[in-house]
């Protein structure tokens, strides 16, 4: 299994690399970029709703791409600003998302809470984003999120849990957990380089259908943030076929033709790889770059269409533009701003049931779930976490037993592995270093407690 190596690019440094291509190839100038950027924002912006919210929600991540702090958007006329409005809504579990909800929910959400500046595994006390991913994870299919099918929602679970680092810039999930959905990603790249929406895995007729930029894009953003280098043979691979996708208009050739939204995927996919959309590959012999069709896609407004030639924005078409003209990629580091860079819950709140992410290596491979328990105070403990595991988790049997199972003292069993001479159950919370995992040990709200023997 391959060594998963740090994220990238942060998104500003993904930001100069647009702004500043090389002009012996660009034909949009940084200034030119700058200004669709800054239109784009405005028109977006005024599309605010009194509540503070957007109709579509991946507009935060968007504006935090062009560098606008989430805490400074507020509707005309006063109100909620967008950050504090959406967590809000995201952080009350009893109303939100409701009925019907999948792991897709869960995904967007994190990105764009993230984007907007809060922390997606501390919303609130009883909403952590990032577990309720995880209770996803599919035991029977290792890697896999919401069903050994469902691979545009792997592809998105594997954006959420490694483009939504920590507040301290640390990967927040073990390495070995992204492993596996970076192994079901490569499992189902098309035999042209690239992906698409559908699960291609185990047909051969499948691998040898024509891939699309869109999903291409997804997957080489959610490839490069898991730290799989460009240099590998899969991500280098889907490099070329965006290569070989370009038109010479700049676009890309989507199933349903050329569209803003195509491009701009592909482009934020490229961004994530640390790779210039307008460098020499990405120019077309008559001197266009997908840059310059996103660009020409703008209306006087600022607003962007869904295709060429049509007469209105489109808000969903205009934030991926937006995003992927700043040098964002599915979400963009939060600029500081008033309040701080991220709001997010402190401590646990005695009587108001909270949910963790837990991932136990055991011999038989990965354990992954949430567990909720109910906190008594504003921290809890390893031994609570482990005994609720044990009582009930998502996806069921995450922990089937663990000694000791009372005091205080060191782990020496968890699900049926147990230490050796020479080793010891270690812990680490939030990709922290790890330390000799005791029952005592302190865990706090929205920690993803990863277990190891060491």
């Amino acid at each position: 299994m391959r060594t998963i190596l740090a994220r990238l690019l942060p998104a500003a440094a993904a930001a100069t690399a647009l702004f500043c291509a090389p002009t012996a190839y660009a034909t949009s100038t940084p200034q030119q970029v700058s200004s669709a950027v800054k239109a784009g924002v405005s028109q977006l912006e005024g599309l605010q709703e009194s509540s503070g919210l957007f109709e579509t929600d991946w507009v935060l991540g968007a504006l935090a791409a062009s560098g606008q702090p989430l805490s400074a958007v507020k509707p005309q006329g006063g109100g909620s600003d967008a950050r504090s409005a959406y967590r809000a809504l995201v952080g009350n579990p009893s109303t939100w998302p409701g009925a019907g909800a999948s792991v897709a929910d869960f995904e967007r959400a994190a990105l764009n809470a993230y984007g907007a500046g809060i922390d997606p595994a501390r919303v609130s006390a009883g909403q952590n984003l990032i577990a309720r991913i995880l209770a996803y994870y599919d035991a029977a299919a290792p890697g896999w999120y919401g069903g050994s099918e469902a691979f545009t929602s792997t592809v998105f679970a594997a954006l959420a849990l490694a483009e939504t680092p920590t507040r301290k810039d640390k990967q927040r999930v073990p390495a070995a957990l992204l492993e596996k959905t970076v192994t079901v990603l490569e499992e189902n790249q098309h035999s042209d380089g690239g992906w698409s929406y559908e699960k291609v895995q185990g047909s051969q007729k499948a691998v040898e259908s024509e891939a699309e930029p869109d999903e291409t894009g997804a997957v080489l953003a959610a490839l490069c943030g898991a730290g799989v280098p460009v240099s590998s043979g899969t991500v280098s691979r889907g490099v070329s076929f965006l290569e070989g996708d370009l038109q010479s208009d700049g676009s890309f050739a989507a199933p349903f033709g050329p569209n803003t939204d195509s491009n701009a995927w592909a482009v934020q996919g490229l961004t994530a790889c640390g790779i210039n959309p307008q460098e020499a590959a990405f120019t077309t012999a008559s001197g266009h770059t997908p840059i310059d069709f996103l660009i020409a896609g703008q209306l006087a407004g600022g607003g962007f269409v869904y295709e060429h030639g049509e007469a209105s924005p489109n808000e969903y078409s205009s934030q991926d533009a937006v995003r992927a003209l700043a040098g964002g990629t599915f979400t963009a580091t939060p600029p500081k701003g008033k309040g701080g860079q991220f709001l997010y819950e402190k401590a646990f709140t005695a009587g108001t049931p909270s949910q963790l992410g837990l991932v136990v290596a055991t011999a038989g491979g990965l354990e992954v779930c949430a567990v909720s328990i109910d906190p008594t105070a504003s921290k809890s403990t390893l031994g609570a976490v482990l005994a609720a595991a044990q009582a009930g988790s998502e996806p069921g049997g995450c922990v089937t037993g663990y000694a000791p199972t009372t005091g205080k003292g060191k782990l020496t069993t968890v699900d049926g592995t147990s230490v050796t001479p020479g080793h010891v159950w270690q812990v680490s919370l939030d990709g922290a270093k790890a330390a000799t995992a005791k029952l005592s040990s302190k865990i706090a709200v929205g920690d993803v407690i990863y277990l190891a023997l060491d």
